[in-house]
């Protein structure tokens, strides 16, 4: 992307390298910001200024003396005027977070869905929606994106669902009929982006970090449907049309059960939610799920493996089994497995994503993602300011 001449472009890439050093580093200076990212303290004065002014920075009560000098202001990211939004869709319930800046939950819902027809579907998350907003906006708070995380392979360049088998969809125009609902529930307007829900899940890893932020992150979500997000190199790896880690129809036996997606032996058939209810011990279908792990390792080798969803809140015992099972084929070639652990936000981890998917793409200007906003005469893609 050539970005010569393009000043409002630059200022908002230099703006989101500072929140994101923010971010991982929360307590850093002007002068320390402008050493860590290369810009003149002038600059990065000027932009602190707006970005305090505009709620996403805020300074520290306490004042850093130690060192020569003058005595400096710690910042970090403000976490009590704004807030995000995160949807999960899946396959007979509808979850909504309401997340600060920092990750913390301010209120969650959890609905069951009233119907799995596309347009009935988005007329429900709408409605959930301006419930949020409400709040709030009752609270004193502005919401300053939505993310939406759907349960099957969504195309950004298209806005369509290209197939979500466990909702019965396929080539479903989403956008339009999304945004349409938004509009008729007088949302203000905002960034709205979607992706696959196991990819919005990882993102509650990745985004809300607690410490230095790993490379690369896999999060698997087992639920109906099993999925795993992707993150690789700061950035998620959807695939050519959005259907990349939709693990759960991964093939592991040759004419093995029959799955929702009409083929037969995948993954989602040996430890999907309605499988693990039918068997007399449903832990273990861990063996399985650890089957898949060991695949995901040695086909991306992540610095963490992240495991959640309904189906491990249910039943924990299943990703200790599934740590055992990838330990023993990491022992098998004598290489050390990477380490797995539970998901922290629970059975939330997919709707905390989707509010993280906001912050995901609105810091990364240069990727130009697919977004929306919430206007009745807007259809076709647009690629929202980040700020």
């Amino acid at each position: 992307m050539n970005t010569t001449g393009d000043q409002p472009l630059v200022k908002r890439i230099n703006r989101s390298v500072l929140l994101r050093l923010l971010r991982v580093q929360p307590g850093l200076s002007r002068a320390q910001l402008a050493q860590e990212s290369g810009l003149t303290k002038s600059t990065v004065s000027l932009l602190v200024r707006e970005l305090i002014d505009e709620a996403w920075l805020a300074e520290s009560d306490s004042i850093n003396t130690k060192g020569a000098g003058r005595p400096s202001t710690p910042l970090q990211i403000d976490g009590r005027t704004r807030a995000l939004v995160g949807v999960e869709v899946a396959v007979d319930v509808l979850r909504v977070a309401c997340v600060s800046l920092v990750g913390k939950i301010l209120w969650s819902v959890e609905e069951l869905m009233l119907s799995q027809q596309p347009e009935a579907v988005c007329q429900q998350i709408a409605g959930l929606v301006a419930r949020a907003h409400e709040l709030l906006a009752s609270w004193g708070l502005q919401l300053t994106g939505l993310g939406v995380g759907l349960p099957g392979a969504f195309d950004e360049t298209t806005g369509k669902v290209q197939f979500a088998a466990n909702l019965g969809w396929w080539d479903v125009d989403f956008w339009p009929l999304f945004t349409r609902a938004l509009a008729q529930v007088n949302l203000p307007p905002m960034p709205v982006y979607v992706q696959n829900e196991a990819d919005t899940a990882a993102l509650s890893e990745y985004e809300f970090v607690n410490g230095p932020m790993s490379d690369s992150l896999i999060f698997v979500t087992c639920d109906v449907g099993v999925g795993a997000g992707i993150v690789l190199n700061d950035r998620l790896f959807t695939g050519q049309y959005g259907g990349a880690g939709e693990i759960g129809h991964c093939i592991l036996q040759i004419d093995g059960p029959l799955c929702s997606c009409g083929r037969r032996g995948c993954a989602e058939t040996f430890f999907g939610a309605r499988t693990l209810a039918k068997l007399v011990d449903p832990i273990s279908g861990g063996n399985y799920l650890g089957v898949v792990l060991a695949n995901l390792w040695t086909s991306f080798d992540p610095s963490v493996l992240v495991v959640g969803g309904p189906s491990c809140a249910k039943y924990p015992a299943l990703i200790t089994r599934a740590e055992e099972t990838l330990k023993t084929y990491a022992s098998s070639a004598r290489m050390p497995a990477p380490p797995v652990r539970p998901a922290r936000y629970g059975s939330l981890a997919s709707a905390v994503g989707a509010a993280a998917l906001v912050l995901h793409r609105q810091l990364r200007p240069l990727q130009a993602p697919t977004g929306y906003a919430v206007n009745p005469a807007r259809t076709a893609p647009t690629t929202p300011s980040p700020h």
